[in-house]
């Protein structure tokens, strides 16, 4: 068994139980606190999927380093990717989602290896939706493989977009100039709520281009994988190469769709 196989079969083992937890949490009063901002929740169920899941994996693999979105709230540091092997985790993404009861959110657990996302699990209990990938593999969800749509322009895609951050008052101009600019030429638009759900629902076709900026790696580094695995592509909303520590995210099924939808956000930028 190759290390990356073992990694795997010991990460799917941990969120498997760890799905267990958010689902319990999914069905029942959850205690609710506010981080940053109003709409930046974390309950008692993100603080315990993230400690089961990194507790586990620690005591596996001693020599591997950590990014999870709790543990890094706490420490109020900015994360550092260094060229170790890094799981990077978010134990559930889409927290108000999950709060509202709304089923779209799901654990994140992905792996970096010389800065580069090579694997990544997104597991959505609520609906029993586990998406895998390890790089060269594949994206499988509940191991069926799956693969992008083909769609090549805006006018014949869904897009989603997170148009909710535009009620923070000091980048509302910025949201609603690009949610105009992408409504505007797309056949429909989504705001899903989860930026690793999203992007999942890209690699299984179901949508055709996702954007998002200001985000964190927790929030996408393993979809980022699923995506490319399954055919899409992943860049910076720039369209330079993707980092998984920008801050941005960009994806799309087809190369051409990614490159017109660039083109969109920058005429929308310099409006």
């Amino acid at each position: 068994m190759d290390q990356l196989t073992e990694y795997m079969e010991t990460a799917l083992k941990i969120t498997k139980e760890a799905g267990k937890v958010m689902l319990e949490g999914f069905r029942s009063t959850k205690s609710v606190e506010v981080k940053s901002a109003s709409w930046d929740l974390v309950t008692e169920y993100d603080k315990r999927v993230e400690t089961m899941i990194t507790e586990v994996l620690s005591k596996a693999y001693p020599s591997h380093k950590f990014i999870g979105e709790e543990t890094s709230a706490a420490d109020k540091r900015k994360p550092e990717l260094t060229a170790a092997p890094t799981w990077i985790i978010d134990p559930i993404d889409g927290t108000t989602n999950f709060v509202h009861g709304f089923p779209v959110t799901g654990i994140c657990v992905g792996l970096a290896v010389g800065k580069e996302v090579v694997a990544g699990i997104v597991y959505n209990p609520v609906l029993e939706h586990m998406f895998t990938a390890v790089k060269g593999r594949g994206a499988f969800l509940n191991d069926k493989p799956i693969h992008i749509s083909r769609a090549t322009d805006l006018s014949s895609s869904i897009v989603s977009y997170e148009i909710s951050f535009a009620r923070d008052a000091a980048i509302r101009d910025f949201i609603m100039k690009r949610g105009l600019a992408l409504v505007s030429r797309a056949r429909a638009m989504r705001c899903i709520g989860s930026a690793a759900v999203a992007m999942c629902f890209v690699a299984m076709g179901s949508l055709d281009m996702y954007h998002i900026d200001g985000i964190q790696c927790w929030d996408v580094a393993a979809s980022s994988i699923i995506v490319q695995e399954a055919g899409g592509v992943v860049t910076n909303s720039d369209g330079s190469k993707f980092d998984v520590m920008s801050g941005t995210i960009l994806c799309a099924g087809t190369d051409q769709l990614l490159r017109e939808a660039v083109e969109c956000l920058k005429k929308a930028d310099a409006s």
